[in-house]
């Protein structure tokens, strides 16, 4: 069996559904337990990783997207960069504002110490949503210099299309739902 369809099978044996969260109507998908098993914490590595093949770098969103690509960027034997959420980092930084569905949010990357220009990033997140988070960060990535390759997350939540937001970056989920 490939690492993907290893990964597909893991990721839907072990995540817990809970409804009603964060708001009534809303059926929340909870892939912590996918990354505290470590047989799905390696599966779900490799099939990552297998879609970052060649680049130099890693981005991984805040917060789960951290995980995720560190673990990516070990397998590569790349850095990893930490894609936070604004006023976490010390100045000076790179930052972009978005909107959410729910107001507005910023991320930022250090504008000093780590040389981006021309190099090829892929940015890694848990879940593909709305899009908003995924978009701000290729667009911060790549308003400091890098190339953005693609985007691979674990989980993409169809309804709400967030792969129209991120065009037309390439994004390669694991699963769908």
């Amino acid at each position: 069996m490939s690492a993907r369809a290893e990964a597909a099978r893991l990721i839907n044996a072990l995540t817990r559904h809970v409804d009603d969260f964060p708001i009534l109507g809303v059926g929340f998908k909870d892939l912590t337990p996918v990354l505290a098993d470590p047989r799905g914490l390696a599966v779900v590595t490799d099939a990552l990783a297998e879609e970052a093949d060649g680049v130099d770098l890693v981005a991984g969103l805040d917060a789960r997207g951290f995980l995720l690509g560190a673990a990516v960027a070990l397998k590569l034997g790349t850095g990893v960069l930490a894609v936070r959420k604004g006023g976490k980092l010390p100045p000076p930084v790179h930052a972009v504002q978005y909107e959410l569905e729910y107001g507005s949010a910023t991320l930022e990357i250090p504008a000093d110490g780590i040389d981006l220009v021309d190099r090829s990033v892929l940015v890694i997140d848990d879940v593909l949503a709305t899009g908003g988070t995924l978009s701000a960060a290729a667009q911060l990535l790549g308003k400091a210099g890098a190339q953005v390759v693609g985007a691979a997350v674990v989980l993409e939540l169809l309804e709400l299309n967030g792969r129209a937001a991120v065009q037309p970056l390439q994004v390669t989920s694991l699963i769908t739902s």
